[in-house]
């Protein structure tokens, strides 16, 4: 097993991460940018060292991060979600210098990256993939050409694209024109190629992913599906496990392509095969996700499977502790992103000083975050500062013990999406366990929360004078 591992990321991953090496006797080494001199993962790990003033390049920097490991004595690498978690080069590197990447081999991160070659091995291994183009498109004439041939509305991607970015849904051949250069600008601002591809649209589906583990043993198991259709552009809102939409049968089969997905690309350690569902219940595959998801929490809720640490085990050559027949669910789970905006004003990032902090508890309730009181929130990376985690036994249980823990929970100082949850829970059409991935889009009125709940805002307003005085 490792004596050490180096984090090679921020925020509330890295301290999820720091826990886990905690619990399995490992060291833990963190790494900060000068804006996160007073993180939560920098005060949490056994050691930690600077990346210098440059708030992201360093979090960018493969050779630096794997000269820092080599530099602290570590024998691994985990390389959290975001950054460099799909970055073939970090991995590449890692393998040259002795340094024990944990996460899939190279090879398989720079495939299963490619959106191209992630459908050519799924289309190998007879799973459904939406129809679209083959390759790259090369012109927006030969866009237009195959968009005719399987109908309005298509989706224009980037092929090296993730993370909601590089996506443009096209209504009509004008809409396709203008796109066109738009996503070619994007991809190559955000994923340094212009490469992009074609799929028919599939409206409203509902977005299903599967858990996987798959060890260098040969064992491959699915830790069932977690349910991300409550989303907005593109962006993760609200995940659960297992999907309150499937019924046992669907349930096997997704779980079962899942398996033969990772399987046939030969992947190794821990990553979510995600599809889409559509009104005819009918899956196809969306992209493999070649790293540790945000929302693994929900199912580690309902398997009780540390999967941070079945990472860890994996990358040390040990054989999973689990056969499929062997992973049991029990309830239910929810996890919500809560993250530092304000969806009144078109969920813009409201960065600053917290000035009260308060983590929810009792039974089902778990809190992952970055924060606490007095803590600055940095302008320079993703909004999300915690995600709030319920489990319960059944949907109507969850429900109830969710609106409780997100009630319970306080983040003073700057706007979150606390409140906007709250809404959607008292939405009938979510309570009724049958949403897809237009419910957002489909229900502007839940913005207008503080027209129906002013005693959140007015205690919130409360508690910001109180902190105020007392820093006076």
């Amino acid at each position: 097993m490792f004596k050490k591992i180096l984090i090679a990321n921020r925020g509330e991953i890295a301290v999820r991460i720091v826990r886990a090496c905690a619990e399995m006797g490992i060291k833990s080494v963190a790494v900060y940018a000068e804006a996160d001199r007073y993180a939560l993962h920098v005060k949490k790990a056994d050691e930690a060292y600077s990346l210098g003033p440059e708030s992201v390049a360093g979090y960018l920097n493969a050779h630096r991060l794997v000269n820092l490991a080599l530099a602290t004595g570590c024998d691994a690498l985990h390389p959290g979600y975001g950054f460099l978690s799909e970055s073939p080069d970090l991995a590449r590197t890692c393998q040259r210098r002795g340094i024990k990447f944990i996460g899939p081999d190279t090879d398989v991160i720079r495939r299963m990256g490619n959106k191209i070659e992630a459908r050519r091995s799924m289309i190998r291994a007879g799973i459904p993939v939406t129809p679209g183009s083959e390759g790259n498109l090369e012109s927006v004439d030969q866009a237009l050409e195959l968009a005719r041939e399987v109908g309005y509305p298509v989706m224009l991607k980037a092929t090296s694209g993730g993370g909601g970015r590089g996506i443009r849904r096209c209504e009509n051949e004008a809409n396709l024109r203008h796109n066109f250069e738009r996503v070619i600008s994007e991809a190559t601002k955000a994923f340094g190629s212009a490469d992009l591809f074609l799929e028919k649209c599939i409206d409203n589906p509902r977005h299903i992913e599967v858990q996987i583990l798959a060890d260098s043993h040969g064992q491959v198991v699915h830790l069932f599906e977690r349910d991300c259709s409550i989303q907005r552009r593109h962006q993760k809102l609200i995940e659960i496990a297992p999907s309150p939409q499937l019924g046992d049968e669907q349930r096997d089969h997704i779980g079962k392509l899942a398996v033969r997905a990772a399987a046939t690309v030969g992947y190794e350690n821990a990553g979510t095969v995600e599809f889409l569902m559509d009104d005819q219940e009918n899956f196809y595959f969306m992209e493999m996700n070649t790293r540790l998801q945000v929302e693994h929490t929900v199912t580690e809720a309902i398997t009780g499977v540390d999967i941070v640490q079945e990472q860890i085990r994996i990358a040390a050559g040990l054989p999973l502790r689990y056969s499929q027949d062997q992973i049991r669910r029990r309830g239910i789970a929810m996890e919500f992103r809560i993250n530092a905006e304000d969806p009144r004003n078109d969920f813009l990032p409201s960065f600053g000083r917290i000035t009260r902090y308060f983590a929810p508890g009792g039974p089902g309730v778990r809190t992952d975050s970055a924060i606490y009181t007095g803590y600055q929130i940095p302008p320079y990376y993703d909004s999300m500062c915690a995600k709030l985690t319920v489990w319960a036994l059944d949907w109507e249980q969850l429900l109830n013990r969710a609106v409780r823990a997100l009630n319970d929970m306080g983040v003073y100082g700057v706007k979150t999406t606390i409140p906007y949850h709250l809404e959607i829970l008292d939405s009938p059409e979510f309570r009724s366990g049958h949403f897809n991935t237009g419910f957002v889009e489909a229900h502007p009125e839940l913005i207008n929360y503080s027209i129906r709940r002013p005693a959140r805002d007015i205690a919130a307003a409360m508690a910001a004078a109180i902190a105020a005085g007392n820093a006076i």
